[in-house]
């Protein structure tokens, strides 16, 4: 038993002593291959450069519905909320009253005109005679006066008349524009006009067309005026410039208007220039105090680098992208934005069109190491919408 169990003992020590001096080698480190990412140059394309603001939809008309005589309310001939036209006739205030009134005037006048030619008569009658000798001097200033008094006479009963055609026509109460009427503040039978303050009937909005209100900051109203002198543009041209706008649940800039007014003044505690623009609204999709999306295109589209929104990363400094240089080390590169096209951002500085922009794998490529890049071709933006 024990000479068979020697030749398993002596093989173990021999393993053993492999071991130990197996021991004095050393490990060396094998240092982990470069992070994989994706690269790409950035996207060439023209682009029409665009100012964008945020601005609030206003009414070009509002205007309050008053009565403009006294009486008391006989009709209303409109449905709350209802869109008229210029010169419907949405209440009337006792027009029979004024109607009569107008009759008188018209009767006074016509009397008026009778004396007039009664008293004219008479003055060619004691001209004639004065002429001959037949009627002395002082009555003919007396026909004189009377036809004068006559003729005065007459013109302040036109003049009533032409009040008491205005009193009929207030009467009536009109649209002063095509809009919406909003609900009357009044009943049939009130008495209105009675005060020392106008009697407010209802308001009338104009909706279409409609205005829509923004501000420019300073600093792009800079840009706007070189680029004004640099194109030669006159006061025609910029109210030519088109104005596009979009609602919060709308894709893109869907309505299309033009600039209507400029502040001549910068407000000095906001720093920004009022700007207004008009819009067609014959659907009356847009209503007074919405917010909207507002964009104005500055000038002709101009050729742009531009790279995917994701590969933008951002920092305490601003936004950078990650680029890879001919050693295909990392290099963190600051940059300045311009508008987004789609998934792509226009990049005004910072990169040229030969960088290799890090566009996938940004979390395992640090800036200062080496990278496995791999290139891809920048997918093109989609078309802008709106």
């Amino acid at each position: 038993m024990i000479r068979a169990a020697w030749p398993i003992l002596a093989g173990g020590l021999v393993l053993a002593l492999v071991a130990l001096g197996g021991c004095d080698q050393k490990n060396a480190y094998v240092a982990p291959p470069p992070p994989k990412v994706t690269v790409a140059p950035p996207v060439k394309k023209a682009v029409t450069r665009y100012l964008d603001a945020t601005g609030n939809t206003a009414a070009v008309n509002t205007t309050n519905l008053v009565a403009r005589v006294p009486g008391f309310l006989e009709a209303i001939k409109y449905q709350d909320g209802q869109a008229v036209k210029k010169d419907t006739v949405l209440f009337t205030i006792e027009p029979e009253t004024y109607q009569l009134k107008l009759q008188q005037s018209q009767a006074a006048q016509a009397s008026a005109q009778a004396t007039v030619k009664q008293t004219q008569a008479e003055y060619d009658r004691q001209a004639e005679l004065t002429a001959k000798g037949s009627a002395s001097k002082s009555t003919l200033d007396n026909a004189t006066a009377s036809r004068d008094t006559a003729v005065a006479n007459l013109r302040q009963a036109e003049i009533n008349t032409q009040l008491a055609k205005l009193n009929v026509d207030y009467a009536n109460v009109k649209a002063p524009f095509d809009g919406v009427v909003t609900a009357r503040k009044l009943s049939v039978g009130e008495y209105v006009g009675g005060n020392s303050q106008p009697t407010v009937l209802a308001t009338i909005v104009q909706l279409d067309p409609i205005y829509v209100n923004f501000s420019i900051n300073e600093r792009d109203v800079l840009k706007i005026r070189a680029e004004i002198r640099e194109r030669g543009l006159t006061q025609q041209d910029l109210n030519k410039v088109p104005v596009e706008i979009g609602l919060q649940t709308e894709e893109g800039y869907p309505h299309t208007g033009r600039l209507d007014y400029r502040s001549p003044t910068i407000d000095s505690t906001t720093g920004t220039l009022a700007v207004r623009a008009v819009f067609d609204n014959p659907k009356l999709v847009l209503l007074p105090g919405f917010f909207v999306r507002v964009r104005i295109p500055l000038g002709a589209p101009q050729e742009a680098l531009m790279v995917p929104e994701s590969a933008l990363g951002s920092d305490q400094s601003g936004r950078y992208l990650l680029v890879v240089d001919k050693d295909n080390v990392v290099q963190q590169r600051p940059v300045e934005l311009g508008q987004r096209e789609g998934t792509l951002r226009v990049i005004e500085k910072g990169v040229s069109a030969d960088d290799r922009v890090i566009v996938s794998g940004l979390l395992r490529a640090i800036p200062g190491q080496k990278v496995e890049p791999a290139a891809a071709a920048a997918a093109a933006a989609p078309a802008r919408k709106g």
